[in-house]
């Protein structure tokens, strides 16, 4: 049985990590004894206990969590002691790159039991039943995308997001977004042209792609590219690479390969909030409201209890149900027990809601897996790095692959392999050419090494055939050909370290099926006809990436169908 990604709560609970240090006079007003503080991580809460004695912080460790096993723990023990040399200073935490959703729960944590200790009390907001033009469920990337555009057109617009925190699974986006005919490839001399790009789409897919929508997306992509490095979100995206399964460079992201989640989220959250939107974090929706057979709002329920919005448009934008090992059990049996790099509340909860109204759900079965996923904590090795120059090696040193076929692929390659896993390796070049990978350097993901015969004695394998490997590859380099598996980008070669290398394996992405909708984003029944009132947008949906999606599909997808979703909620509404 595969391994489960996510820690339960029991061995959150018997993992206690504590850290004690003497600090110089705190500044704080602190009350002594010990005070309990909560903070929303990755996939669950996270529980402080902090201990003030004679004024001063004098012990603090994390007594409930459940974050990856890969990084969490020794996140949050950097985060601790940070907070204990910073004499419980808050905002001198660093968040660290690659976790951003654990750090902040950590000090959101923090920063609740040092109120408790100061005597501070934080008001929780009370709702009650009301109205507005555009309900949005979720604030992921697809939900914050329509939230900027909806209220930015002057509609009223309410976001819901269950977790404490916005972004959703698009927080762990690293590859970036793909576009065509944009205006930064032509600024770079790249050559790529929106035919290309579906064509490229409907192969990955195997063309059981809802060609209407694909096609969308793609014709839309260079203007998205525009708008969300325009005035109205100002994102970076002007650095370009390849992804498996692209013929051209079209992955766009910010400068220097940085991920591309937590660049766009905080962009998009502040984007959704100046335009005028209200997002309401921690507002779980329990179910569609029907009056007549139509969609007229949503229940609500949060830690002070349950309300209900009625709106003239709702837009689902709950993102996927990678997460539910039930549905997944339900649709592919056979990926059950897979791990998984979904955050928690991809649930598919929006799925329930709908069965009243007859909505279609299209590919359900289709289910990929990321073939490049760190072993034992779900940490995902973005594919630019493939596409930055790395290699794929199996438990002997042999590369056994093309590194830039398609997901599905070199999923099924490695899990042909005795071990089921394989290496990721890559030399400085290829970090100093992409900043995501100073993500797993900071989490302690990569193995090191100055030299070949070191790096093999790390990763138990004879140095001979990791030599051998490495000098036929660089042959290959040389002559611009790569005569083992035709891989068509050679960027580096891997004569001299130090070099780096990551064990990983296949586990659940992408759910892409979903709810069945047209170009205008409007969900379609089984009759074939629109619910009224009723749109959604991103991984909740399904039919654009057919049975396999590219690397960096999905931000497009979500962005370009996020403001679709709006612009057919709004002008439906007279905005």
């Amino acid at each position: 049985m595969k391994k489960s990604v996510l820690f339960s709560a029991a061995a959150g609970l018997a993992m206690l990590i504590s850290i004690t240090g003497c600090s110089k006079k705190n500044k704080l007003l602190l009350s002594d004894g010990a005070f309990t503080g909560t903070g929303s991580g990755r996939n669950g809460p996270i529980q402080v206990l902090l201990t003030v004695t004679d004024g001063e912080i004098s012990d603090a460790k994390i007594t409930k969590e459940e974050e990856s096993q890969d990084v969490g723990h020794a996140i949050e023990d950097k985060l601790l002691e940070q907070f204990l040399k910073s004499n419980g200073d808050i905002k001198k935490i660093d968040v660290i790159s690659g976790a951003t959703i654990t750090s902040n729960g950590v000090k959101e944590a923090l920063s609740s039991a040092l109120d408790k200790s100061t005597g501070k009390t934080k008001s929780k907001e009370q709702y009650s039943n009301s109205e507005t033009d555009i309900v949005i469920i979720g604030a992921g990337g697809a939900g914050l995308t329509a939230a900027t555009e909806a209220a930015g057109r002057g509609a009223k617009v309410i976001v819901l997001e269950k977790n404490g925190f916005p972004g959703g699974n698009t927080n762990s986006s690293t590859g970036g977004l793909n576009a065509s005919e944009t205006s930064v490839q032509k600024a770079l001399g790249i050559q790529d042209s929106n035919s290309q790009f579906l064509e490229d789409t409907l192969i990955s897919g195997h063309y059981k792609n809802d060609k209407a929508l694909a096609k969308k997306m793609v014709e839309s992509s260079a203007e998205i590219v525009d708008w969300l490095q325009g005035e109205t979100v100002g994102a970076d995206l002007s650095d370009v690479g390849l992804m498996g399964g692209c013929t051209n460079k079209r992955t766009h992201r910010p400068n220097g390969g940085q991920a591309i989640g937590p660049h766009l989220i905080p962009k998009l959250y502040e984007a959704a909030k100046k335009a005028g939107a209200e997002i309401r974090l921690s507002n779980t929706v329990t179910d569609i409201i029907s009056e007549n057979g139509e969609p007229v709002g949503v229940w609500v329920q949060n830690e002070n209890g349950s309300y209900n919005i009625k709106a003239k448009a709702i837009i689902i934008a709950t993102g996927g149900f990678g997460a539910n090992p039930q549905l997944i059990g339900k649709y592919r049996p056979d990926l059950q027990n897979y791990p998984t790099t979904n955050i928690r509340s991809a649930q598919g909860d929006a799925f329930a809601w709908v069965e009243k109204f007859d909505a279609e759900l299209v590919l359900m079965n289709e289910i990929q897996t990321h073939p490049s996923v760190a072993v034992g904590g779900g940490t995902l090795i973005t594919e630019a790095v493939r596409g930055n120059g790395a290699i794929m090696l199996d438990h002997k040193g042999r590369r056994f692959l093309n590194e830039l076929e398609t997901r599905d692929f070199v999923s099924e390659k490695i899990l042909s392999l005795p071990e089921k896993t394989a290496f990721i390796f890559f030399n400085e070049e290829v970090r100093k050419s992409l900043k995501a990978v100073e993500e797993y350097v900071e989490t302690g993901l990569l193995t090191e090494a100055a030299t070949v015969e070191e790096m093999a004695q790390k990763l138990k394998m004879n140095p001979d055939i990791l030599k051998e490997t490495l000098d036929t590859y660089n042959t290959s380099k040389s002559s611009g050909k790569d005569e083992l598996f035709n891989r068509p980008d050679l960027p580096v070669s891997f004569e001299t370290g130090p070099y780096y290398a990551v064990e990983v394996e296949p586990a659940i992405h992408n759910t892409m099926g979903g709810l069945k909708i047209n170009t205008d984003a409007q969900v379609i029944n089984k009759s074939g006809k629109p619910i009224p009132r009723l749109y959604a947008a991103g991984e909740v949906t399904g039919g654009v990436h057919g049975d396999n999606r590219i690397g960096g599909n999905a931000v497009a997808e979500i962005c370009i169908f996020g403001r679709i979703a709006a612009k057919s909620a709004c002008e439906s509404i007279g905005y």
